[in-house]
């Protein structure tokens, strides 16, 4: 079961614990919880020994889904994302992109959704410039937590 990891010491605790293994990162939202989400974190969790995910805090979802999200709050969201066996660690982030988190963690493997390309990512700089591999995964149709709110209203 994975593990929330609460500070920037913590994350550099991390880099040491996991050094000479393939740490994965990804982040996002994960408002409510879905089959594609598990899918997308399982096929990352494969590309490498240890998949930290880079959860949006409250007030980051906010700034990028509006006011009227998210549904859950950040704690939440962080511990029924570590209740999967595919994650090892989460760690909430303030900013609305993961440039700081990447910078500080300095994965071998950065993940994200096929609905984006290097052309559209926010990070894409960043990993450039650290020289960090990105690969992403295909998007499964049809589920969305936007399209599930939308069902529910």
């Amino acid at each position: 079961m994975g593990s929330l990891i609460k500070s920037e010491a913590e994350i550099r605790e991390l880099k040491s614990q996991v050094s000479g293994k393939k740490l994965i990162l990804t982040n996002g939202c994960f408002d409510i919880l879905h089959i594609g989400h598990l899918r997308y974190l399982q096929a990352a969790k494969s590309l490498g020994d240890y998949l930290l995910i880079g959860v949006n805090s409250d007030n980051s979802v906010k700034a990028l889904k509006g006011e009227s999200r998210p549904l859950n709050n950040q704690f939440d969201r962080a511990e029924i994302l570590n209740g999967l066996n595919c994650v090892d660690f989460t760690y909430i982030f303030e900013e609305k992109t993961a440039k700081n988190l990447i910078d500080l963690v300095r994965p071998a493997v950065y993940v994200k959704g096929g609905d984006y390309q290097l052309e559209n990512l926010p990070e894409y700089t960043i990993l450039n410039e650290l020289k960090i591999e990105v690969i992403f995964l295909s998007f499964i149709d049809g589920y969305s937590t936007t399209s599930l709110i939308q069902k529910i209203q």
